[in-house]
């Protein structure tokens, strides 16, 4: 498994990380039990993935305790979350006051069967919720580093409204964060102009989610999402086969398959550091750690990617 540094944490973490939450939530969003989520973080872990990712909403954080007991706890990089608001994410008002915010922390370190997290991140902040967040409860977060529930902290956006991360570009000149979770993906590259220079400007660790979601699993669903950035004159349909609008990729030599290659375009892009992957399945796991793990796709194909795709930035592929 290659290790990469999580920015200024300076910590070495798998570069391949599980993500629990998703539409699969280590299966349990399609009735996993517990014990199953459970097997499958063992799983991951014995493959040699030490960065974890959790929530006290996606509902896994018991499965992922379960399944790191009785491993060593330092081996293992643990992120988990907590919303700022009662209404949890976007526009949200209703916020949780500093003791309640650590009174979610408290509760998902019971679940986990931890005494701290390596990393706890403020969880889908909006831009309306930026300041909120960072006058009242990064105060409180630094507290419990400094109590020892923390190691790090983090803070996460909400890609599927702030498709052009006006949170994130707003937020990181502060260097208030440690590591921040990213929407990226070959549909929606706005990061690498937007939230990558700051990253990397204030040597930031960067979670990569959405790299791979329903707009890139399938030849249709990869045209419905392509037929909306076309709509909002974000890509030329000239540049494109509409009917299969990434078949170029398919037909790149020794790329495997679209989502390997959405993969790899996420793994390999200056300022990304972890690309978080989520499943239900050993063998898909199996399969998406071989396509993180595979080398850069082609100048070639990256160019033709830069030139479809490159002024792209309004739909998540979610």
């Amino acid at each position: 498994m290659d290790q990469v540094r999580l920015g200024r944490t300076d910590a070495r973490v798998s570069v391949v990380g599980l993500g629990c939450g998703g539409h699969s939530r280590l299966g349990m969003a399609r009735g996993a039990t517990s014990a199953q989520a459970a097997d499958l973080v063992k799983q991951a872990i014995d493959r040699g993935i030490t960065f974890i990712d959790t929530a006290m909403s996606y509902g896994t954080e018991e499965a992922v305790g379960l399944g790191m007991r009785g491993r060593d706890r330092t081996s293992l990089f643990l992120s988990t979350k907590s919303w700022v608001s009662n209404a949890r994410a976007e526009t949200g008002a209703d916020y949780l006051t500093p003791a309640e915010f650590t009174a979610n922390l408290d509760a998902s370190l019971r679940r986990l069967g931890t005494d701290y997290v390596d990393l706890f991140h403020l969880h889908g902040v909006s831009l309306d919720q930026l300041d909120y967040a960072r006058e009242e409860l990064l105060p409180e977060m630094k507290r419990q580093q400094a109590a020892g529930k923390l190691r790090f902290i983090g803070m996460t956006e909400v890609f599927r409204q702030d498709t052009e991360h006006r949170m994130l570009e707003t937020a990181l000149p502060h260097g208030e964060v440690d590591v921040v979770m990213v929407g990226f993906n070959l549909l929606n590259p706005s990061a690498r102009k937007t939230v990558f220079p700051l990253t990397i400007k204030y040597d930031i660790g960067t979670l990569i989610m959405f790299a791979v979601r329903r707009g890139l699993n399938s030849v249709e669903n990869t045209r419905e999402a392509v037929d909306k950035l076309i709509a909002l004159g974000e890509v030329n349909p000239a540049a494109i086969n509409p009917r299969d609008p990434l078949d170029f990729l398919r037909a790149t030599p020794g790329v495997r398959s679209q989502i390997e290659a959405a993969y790899r375009f996420c793994r390999h892009e200056p300022g990304a550091h972890v690309v978080l992957t989520g499943t239900g399945s050993a063998a898909h796991l199996e399969e998406n750690i071989a396509a993180i793990l595979a080398p850069p796709l082609p100048e070639e194909a990256q160019a033709k990617l830069r030139a479809i795709f490159g002024d792209a930035r309004s739909i998540s592929a979610d």
